[in-house]
């Protein structure tokens, strides 16, 4: 390879890695290790094609730059459990952001595709959701209690099910990423359409108010929750079929990196949803008002977590740059 060539491809690359090395605040420290072991690298290929080149003692200093915030930060890993959440999750959410929008995007487009099967064939929710859980609904709308199927079982022990199993989806639809982004994307069909003709079904028996507040009282967090995670799985799912000027192991090694970081920042949520369903969404007697509010408060936690608090620390500084 020219080095002219070399230059060209990287150095994009390199000027956001002294970014990291000048304003190592914004970053975190897997961030600034990983921009380290990648300045190396291409220090390696230069000290032995381009050895008396300017480029060979630029990136020694960047790698030397790279190095000092290393063992600068090691003295700070005790706050990491703090960082995570409030620096790292929302960097990587910035990132991350055209996953986020794909992954949105499929989602509701499989629920419009649920509504709109469930509307034509009313027994289409059967093949979602099993005869045996559309049965047992049915017969609590005949009872008088359509959403009893929340309060069938102890506060407790329903809390640990739920939780564990929503924690399951969401790592389910990350892993499935491992078989290209197409894998994780099926997984946004499955529960889209799911939840598209779940959301009807009570609709085509005039129930569409009281199950939408009952419904999303956890849907919010949860149903937002798994599509970030499918935000993550599109990320690690689209780094080793577009690994860019990157080898495909290494984009696979980042992106697989990147994605698991968003999916664990979701683990606090899926227990926050299980609380909801198990604690609150049984009571349907509460006032229509405090579940609304309830469910916008939700949605507006999620939409400043993930869209604009990644933004304004990110966006905006990208764009001064």
């Amino acid at each position: 390879m020219k080095e002219v060539t070399f230059i060209r491809q990287n150095m994009e690359k390199w000027r956001g890695y002294e970014d990291v090395a000048e304003s190592p605040r914004i970053s975190t420290p897997d961030e600034i290790a990983e921009a380290y072991i990648d300045v190396t690298s291409d220090l390696a290929f230069s000290q032995t094609h381009f050895p008396n080149s300017r480029i060979t003692l630029y990136l020694n200093n960047l790698a030397s730059a790279l190095h000092n915030e290393i063992y600068r930060n090691k003295r700070e890993r005790w706050t990491r459990l703090l960082t995570f959440w409030t620096q790292e999750v929302p960097k990587t959410m910035w990132e991350a952001r055209g996953e986020l929008r794909t992954s949105a995007i499929i989602f509701v487009l499989s629920a419009l595709v649920g509504m709109v099967s469930q509307w034509i064939d009313t027994d289409f929710c059967r093949f979602v959701m099993g005869d045996v859980y559309v049965e047992m609904t049915l017969d609590n709308i005949a009872a008088g209690k359509p959403m009893d199927v929340y309060a069938s079982s102890p506060e407790d022990m329903m809390f640990g099910m739920i939780t564990l199993n929503n924690i399951y989806v969401s790592f389910l639809v990350f892993v499935m990423g491992l078989f290209t982004s197409f894998g994780t994307g099926f997984q946004l069909l499955r529960n889209g359409i799911m939840v598209g003709a779940f959301q009807t079904f009570f609709a085509q028996h005039d129930l569409l108010w009281e199950s939408s507040l009952t419904i999303w009282l956890h849907g919010t967090i949860e149903i937002s929750s798994i599509i970030v995670a499918g935000a993550a799985g599109i990320a690690m799912g689209n780094s080793w079929l577009f690994p860019g000027t990157y080898s495909r192991l290494r984009s696979f090694q980042m992106g697989a990196k990147r994605g698991l970081k968003i999916v664990i920042g979701t683990v606090p949520l899926f227990c926050m949803a299980g609380f909801i369903e198990s604690f609150m969404t049984r009571h349907t007697e509460w006032p229509d008002a405090l579940r609304l509010a309830i469910i916008l408060l939700s949605a507006s936690f999620i939409v400043y977590y993930f869209i604009i608090l990644p933004y304004r620390r990110h966006g905006i500084h990208k764009t001064k740059d």
